[in-house]
């Protein structure tokens, strides 16, 4: 009979994260559009334009799903810790230290198998954006200052220390004086398949997120973390160790961020540069608050972010429409988003 009941709950959960994600995206759209009328644009043929060009095609439909692969594993980092209400905003700044630990050992370990070299850059990407993320949770636990603070000023630190490299001693001597590393030998590059730009980073991904909902539905940990998350202090008085909890979230999730970081820079760049992310790890983190930290909000939220991403070229074609229009569309979803009741309860 519990277990009936807890089943109900779950699906009563899903429906509703599933019924709250859609009519946020549809309000967005909404307000989207009516800014596009004021400029005279018309927004169903903006909307049909984006759709036509992204989910129209196999290239299209396939460079959506390259720009979900860091947007999924970024949202992991803002959700799992959020799941003992920590909101961890550094995704962007795990990411690019993520993406400078593997470059360092692509760069150094050059002759390395590529059956070893690939796992240590992606175990280098884990440990660097997992290190950036511990910092923080350190922070929270001695109370010198909240991870929510501390994440988002560490993401211009990250970026700096990575400008640092590609313009100092990792700049690539051979690169017209442009500020980006030596290129990754081919045994550090992640593979791709079909032809695509879709690399094995995808499988990461989809691996974080079984991962993750197994181990909030089906393990001790996940319990705990349910408990703490309800009630910080009678989980603490029941033995539960809260700070043990919120330094290893931090890490994890941190880890998960510099993964997406790592496949950024091997995959796609194939060498590491100060453009490295257009704003993934804030992408990430308005996805995970969208999907209120469900896994499978998580992936129907990137998908439809990812789509709205890959459309902005064609508005800028067809429409005349600035590039900063994608971003408008964006800042209105964060806005709804966090506008929302829920969006005081950490995005559950």
């Amino acid at each position: 009979m519990n277990k009936a009941f807890l089943q109900i709950g779950f699906h009563h959960q899903w429906v509703a994260s599933a019924i709250r994600f859609v009519g946020l995206f549809v309000l967005a759209l909404v307000f989207f559009a009516l800014i596009l009328l004021v400029f005279g644009k018309n927004p169903l043929r903006a909307y049909a334009d984006i759709f036509s060009a992204t989910l129209g095609s196999a290239y299209g439909f396939s460079e959506v799903a390259v720009k979900m692969i860091p947007l999924i594993l970024t949202a992991l980092a803002v959700a799992l810790p959020s799941r003992i209400w920590l909101i961890n905003v550094g995704g962007e700044g795990q990411l690019f230290i993520g993406a400078l630990f593997a470059t360092w050992g692509a760069v150094n370990f050059t002759n390395l198998p590529v059956w070893l070299l690939l796992p240590w850059i992606g175990i280098l990407g884990f440990i660097g954006g997992g290190l950036w993320g511990a910092i923080s949770g350190y922070l929270r636990v001695r109370g010198w200052a909240s991870e929510t603070i501390s994440t988002l000023l560490m993401n211009y630190v990250a970026i700096l220390l990575v400008n640092f490299f590609v313009f100092g001693p990792w700049k690539d001597p051979e690169s017209a004086n442009y500020p980006q590393s030596a290129p990754f030998p081919d045994a550090a590059i992640l593979p791709s398949f079909f032809g695509t730009r879709i690399h094995l980073g995808i499988v990461l991904a989809i691996v974080g997120l079984i991962l993750f909902h197994f181990v909030l539905s089906r393990t001790r940990w996940g319990l705990e973390m349910r408990a703490i998350g309800v009630n910080q202090e009678a989980a603490r008085r029941n033995g539960i160790s809260t700070n043990r909890y919120i330094i290893l979230l931090m890490l994890i999730g941190g880890g998960a961020a510099g993964v997406a970081g790592m496949g950024e820079v091997s995959a796609i760049h194939g060498q590491l540069r100060p453009s490295l992310s257009p704003g993934l790890g804030y992408t990430g983190f308005l996805i995970s608050w969208m999907a209120g930290g469900h896994p499978i909000g998580i992936v129907a939220a990137a998908f439809l972010l990812s789509v709205i991403t890959a459309g902005g070229d064609i508005l800028q074609m067809t429409h005349r429409i600035p590039a900063a229009g994608v971003h408008i569309l964006m800042a209105l979803i964060l806005f709804v988003v966090l506008a929302r009741p829920a969006g005081k309860k950490g995005g559950k």
